[in-house]
């Protein structure tokens, strides 16, 4: 079962920023390994397959969705263990997210940002990243092998009011 949402959204210049924070007992090497190493990514999103690098193209089965479809997954920017940018283009729209890690004293962070075109579907995008990146958390090293699975249904239709009112302003 999931805890409060805790997803924010930001207006830029551009459009708005859907941003996701979340933290690590766990060196930086380890949290980056996990968002990009085919076996690791496999645990709490999908596995991909393909030659890896900036301006390159991979293909990513996304592992928890119905069908477990196969995207085209362009690598924008990869700065390893800090920076990740990727964007995909599909039937449903473009997608445009960034992950940014950063470490302290063994912990580590991992900023998590989706770059919307149009906030209108944000009450579906934001539990399904929180849902992610919990599964993520999930996957860590530190998380006990008998730990509860998390399961969407905990996620959605639950959080979509709070993203819901991110997106009009009510507080």
């Amino acid at each position: 079962m999931t805890g409060i949402p805790t997803g924010q959204l930001f207006r830029t210049l551009t459009g708005t920023d859907l941003v996701l924070v979340r933290t690590f007992r766990a060196p930086i090497e380890d949290v980056w390994a996990s968002v990009t190493e085919p076996d690791r990514t496999a645990r709490w999103f999908g596995r991909w397959e393909g030659d890896a690098g900036p301006g390159r193209t991979i293909r990513l089965q996304m592992a928890f969705e119905d069908g477990t479809p196969w995207t085209a997954l362009r690598i924008e920017a990869c700065e390893a263990p800090r920076h990740l940018a990727v964007s995909s283009a599909d039937e449903s729209g473009g997608w445009r997210i960034e992950l940014a890690l950063t470490e302290t004293a063994g912990t580590t962070q991992l900023r998590f940002t989706h770059h919307l075109d149009s906030e209108e579907h944000v009450g579906e995008i934001g539990p399904g990243w929180e849902f992610y990146l919990d599964l993520l958390v999930a996957a860590g090293p530190d998380a006990p092998a008998d730990a509860p699975k998390t399961d969407f249904g905990d996620y959605y239709p639950a959080m979509k009011p709070y993203f819901e009112q991110l997106r009009t302003g009510a507080s």
